[in-house]
């Protein structure tokens, strides 16, 4: 079974990530920041992330530096609001794979994971 982690602050955006993912057959881990997303993933292994960008305590890109300092490889989708360009090439030069911006259809979110994850 694939695994994946999604974060966000939002636990209606989490529950939304969640549902639609495990609807394609994945378990998923969820976080509310990105402080709680590293801990998650120092004890688990995952197909993928989602991670929101702007959360209290750690905010997204800060735990996709932190997190690529420990995991190169494991997609990560930052799944966010933003549309600023400097943000999505901070997103990308951190190591991030891809951008969805919300809302979303949760039928798009699983084309790419789809996409990401082998």
């Amino acid at each position: 079974m694939k695994k994946a982690l999604a974060v966000d602050d939002s636990a209606t955006m989490r529950n939304l990530v969640k549902i639609a993912l495990e609807a394609e057959g994945f378990s998923v881990d969820t976080a509310g920041n990105g402080q709680e997303a590293l801990e998650l993933a120092k004890r688990n292994s995952y197909d993928v992330v989602i991670s929101d960008i702007n959360m209290p305590v750690m905010d997204g890109l800060q735990f996709l530096k932190e997190f690529r300092e420990i995991n190169k490889r494991t997609p990560v989708l930052m799944l966010t609001t933003e549309t600023e360009a400097r943000k999505k090439e901070e997103a990308k030069r951190l190591g991030a794979t891809g951008w969805i911006v919300k809302p979303f259809k949760p039928e798009d979110l699983v084309k790419v994971v789809k996409r990401v994850v082998r």
